[in-house]
């Protein structure tokens, strides 16, 4: 299953890096193990007392949260990156694809309901935290959870640069435990690439860890290699259970790394040539699990190559339906009109999203 989650994710990087030369997309490639890290919340949550969850992102790796987790269109999200493509106003005349919010309506493969919330966010940082923070508030209103507030999850996802750099991550943090703010605790969720546009650690933070700021509500931090997926996914577990029983913040510090430049249009070895030549040579997470999983019998090549065909077929399929739809002057839509539609956890093509 996590190899599944994991190949979804690099399927979906690599297809975008072919099909659509030069376009930013500020993709997740070094960090594919966010998608079966979040999996498990979805899978997990809803047994512990989470109905809802409440995301908060920057750009790095929206665009495969979008697909991989809220299960956004293919067909759609690559209509966005066509020529043709004029952004509806809803959101803000003119504002980005890896911006955008979503809304998804999910069953997990235990059958269990989940609700899931990706707040918009108009920054190329993070912004949105205080948002998040106050959708989730607002949402245990709704529900009637403002006691135990266990049933709304907040999520926030942040790079490591901006974690230690930007001043609203520790304001965020410093509110957390107030009567008039609190939302039950916040799984706080860090892509370490170990690199802020063009900018190493060692000139970016006096501290050690990117992390370090959050030791100032005394939150659990967990420190993990993101060429780890089972340790990640433990991580995660341990995150989950942590905020459900004692209604704190906590920390996951995923290291990896970023693949490409910025954005894609940028080369990284101009500023960083040492660190991007072993990037260059280093075999991606998909590949050194997938090899773990056959060395241990768990697979055989035959069935990761299955796998990955599988999702590469997928992709292919969306994509030429969207181009066939081009062609007649039509465009797909964001989400099938079901409002609740089946999450499948093995080889679910289909899309099963709604859309705010």
């Amino acid at each position: 299953h996590i190899l599944d989650r994991l190949t979804k994710a690099e399927e979906f990087e690599r297809f975008l890096h072919k099909n659509y030369v030069g376009q930013k997309r500020f993709g997740l490639e070094g960090g594919e193990t966010l998608i079966p890290a979040l999996d498990t919340l979805l899978e997990n949550g809803p047994s512990l007392g989470v109905h809802e969850i409440v995301l908060g992102m920057a750009h790095r790796g929206r665009l495969n949260v979008l697909a991989n987790i809220l299960r956004k269109s293919y067909a759609y999200i690559f209509h966005e990156f066509s020529e043709n493509f004029i952004p509806d106003t809803l959101h803000g005349d003119g504002d980005v694809k890896y911006h955008l919010g979503f809304e998804a309506n999910l069953r997990n493969s235990r059958q269990e309901h989940i609700r899931l919330f990706l707040a918009a966010n108009p920054s190329h940082l993070e912004a949105v935290n205080p948002v998040v923070e106050g959708r989730a508030r607002a949402r245990q209103r709704i529900l009637n959870d403002t006691e135990n507030r266990r049933k709304v999850l907040p999520v926030l996802i942040h790079g490591d640069a901006a974690f230690a750099g930007q001043g609203i991550v520790s304001e965020v943090l410093n509110f957390s435990q107030l009567p008039g703010y609190r939302t039950g605790g916040t799984i706080h969720f860090v892509i370490n690439n170990q690199i802020g546009f063009t900018t190493d650690p060692s000139e970016a933070r006096s501290s050690l860890y990117c992390t370090d700021v959050a030791k100032m509500i005394e939150a659990p931090i967990f420190h993990v290699n993101g060429d780890d997926p089972q340790a990640v996914v433990r991580a995660m577990d341990l995150a989950l259970e942590y905020r459900q029983q004692f209604a704190k913040d906590v920390v996951i510090d995923m290291l990896c790394y970023r693949r490409h430049g910025h954005n894609e249009s940028d080369e990284p070895a101009f500023t960083q040539p040492t660190l991007y030549q072993k990037i260059k040579d280093h075999p991606s997470v998909c590949e050194i699990y997938a090899k773990k999983l056959v060395q241990e019998a768990v697979l055989t090549e035959q069935e990761v190559g299955e796998i990955r065909e599988k999702r590469q077929n997928a992709l292919q399929r969306f994509y030429d339906e969207e181009r066939a739809l081009q062609a007649r002057g039509e465009r797909p839509q964001p989400a099938k009109d079901e409002a609740l539609r089946q999450y499948q956890p093995d080889y679910a093509f289909d899309d099963v999203t709604t859309q705010v």
